[in-house]
């Protein structure tokens, strides 16, 4: 005869019901943070090079873009992406595309401004003493300044990933079955919320200290190379 759920103490009602389920939704958050960050990285980088072209309609561009995405709230863009957004271009979208499309999209617009503050912080002479080595903007850019922005970028890129990491549970607006998502049915069929959303909290925690950890090597790394 089952023990009612009521009456488990707390490692078996978390041991048996809580924490396999958690994991499953965790695998879903990793997920859904590297492809997201995977490709806010791409797109933030492609943005910061067309702000660097010093035109000015590519300037306007990723400056209106940083500051749609940056001055408006995550969870408005999720919602718009998933509900206004397939109405407005003809199509249907899933809540999986769907948030990792606007969390990829919100995302950029912070890696843009980590990679512009890092390019900006690459003194003004290394530019011109490209230039006058004969090199153009774009190869000035990439063999001089860019590789020397690397160490500086990585402490801002690991904590965007780590917030985008807590980013990920506004998807559950849109029935992504991502970590929180998990936790709240949980919550609410058992009834247990505090065992529930302790492990949840445990697994958000974890996977931040995984990225800083991760920093934190390739800090040391590039220190033993040279890197600057």
């Amino acid at each position: 005869m089952e023990t009612p759920v009521e009456l488990l103490g707390f490692w078996e009602f978390s041991k048996d019901l809580v924490i396999p389920r958690l994991l499953v939704g965790m695998l879903v958050t990793l997920k859904i943070t590297f492809i997201s960050g995977f490709f806010g990285l791409l797109l933030g980088f492609t943005l910061t090079l067309l702000r660097f072209l010093n035109f000015k309609m590519t300037t306007f561009f990723t400056i209106l873009y940083v500051t749609l995405f940056r001055g408006t709230p995550l969870l408005l863009q999720i919602l718009f992406i998933y509900f206004a957004l397939p109405p407005l271009l003809g199509l249907t979208m899933d809540s999986g595309p769907a948030g990792i499309l606007a969390l990829s999209l919100n995302s950029a617009a912070y890696f843009s401004e980590i990679f512009r503050a890092a390019i900006e912080s690459v003194p003004k002479g290394q530019m011109e003493a490209a230039r006058a080595l004969g090199l153009t903007h774009l190869q000035g850019m990439y063999r001089i300044i860019i590789p020397q922005t690397f160490k500086r970028l990585i402490p801002p890129v690991v904590n965007e990933l780590a917030a985008l990491t807590k980013d990920t549970s506004l998807v559950s607006v849109v029935a992504l079955a991502e970590l929180l998502y998990i936790t709240q049915r949980l919550g609410a069929k058992y009834l247990r919320p505090w065992e529930v959303y302790f492990w949840a909290a445990l697994g958000y925690l974890i996977i931040v200290m995984i990225l800083s950890t991760l920093a934190h090597r390739l800090e040391v790394g590039l220190e033993k190379r040279g890197g600057v």
